[in-house]
């Protein structure tokens, strides 16, 4: 008798969690080829490596992804601003001091014109740095107007008023310090006549007089104040106030303009209908 064919059964399909994950979209059937492809595939792996043992993502989906009032406009955009204002100081503060010498015997004033006409791009530098100071203390006081023209300040967000307000003080604290740092017959003479205003205050304002001379009378030691003032206390304060203000923005959101009616939802009107 002729041997019979043995019936071919069917695989048994396996679990979801066994099943190999699709392809990538953009890929050359499933598997990158072209260098950009082998890339952007590197890239995704190191991405997913560093979430799997971080966690990241979930913060900046928290972070990024939030509901955005009805009114929200170009006004809202201002404590960005002020925040990449912050950041260009930043940058170009450390690149400054990478030549700046606090040395009041005339090695201040040298080093810096020495940053504006030999150091390759320095003066550009230093104009970005120097208007960048007036951009961001306009920007934070436009920011303040329009977060107490909104309303923005009241409940629940008292305590991200308090940090705005302590962050403009520390904005002008910088300035201030920083106005010193070029050591000429300007910068000189106007520091004189601030620390003596700050003399006047009540109570404090001849203790405060003497922390920023470093002692009663304006010395060497103070421009070495100033330097560490301006370079290490206050940006490291701006930038851990800044921290806790985007916190608070994130967590309680931003409020729509005042004169915008809140429109019940359809939804809500039929439940209690």
């Amino acid at each position: 008798m002729p041997k019979l064919p043995t019936p071919k059964l069917p695989v048994p399909p396996l679990p979801p969690q066994l099943q190999p994950p699709p392809p990538p979209p953009g890929t050359q059937r499933g598997r990158p080829h072209t260098p950009v492809e082998q890339a952007a595939e590197a890239g995704k792996s190191v991405v997913d490596w560093v979430d799997e043992r971080t966690s990241l993502s979930g913060a900046a989906r928290w972070l990024m992804f939030r509901k955005v009032p009805k009114g929200t406009n170009w006004f809202y955009t201002l404590g960005s601003a002020t925040m990449f204002a912050f950041l260009s100081q930043a940058v170009t503060g450390v690149f400054l001091a990478m030549y700046y010498r606090p040395d009041p015997a005339s090695g201040a004033y040298e080093s810096i014109r020495n940053i504006t006409t030999n150091v390759f791009l320095g003066q550009f530098v230093r104009s970005m740095h120097k208007w960048g100071a007036t951009v961001m203390v306009v920007l934070v006081f436009l920011h303040m107007a329009r977060t107490f023209v909104f309303g923005a300040y009241k409940y629940p967000r008292e305590l991200n008023w308090v940090i705005g307000v302590v962050l403009l003080i520390l904005t002008m604290v910088m300035s201030f310090t920083g106005y010193l740092l070029p050591f000429d017959e300007r910068s000189y003479w106007a520091t004189i006549v601030g620390v003596n205003i700050n003399g006047t205050g009540p109570i404090i304002g001849p203790y405060l007089s003497d922390f920023l001379r470093g002692g009663p009378e304006f010395n060497a030691s103070t421009l070495s104040r100033f330097y560490a003032i301006h370079m290490l206390i206050v940006p490291g304060a701006i930038a851990a106030m800044i921290g806790a203000h985007l916190y608070l923005v994130t967590k309680l959101g931003t409020t729509a303009p005042p004169w915008l009616k809140a429109e019940p939802e359809p939804e809500l009107i039929k439940e209690t209908a």
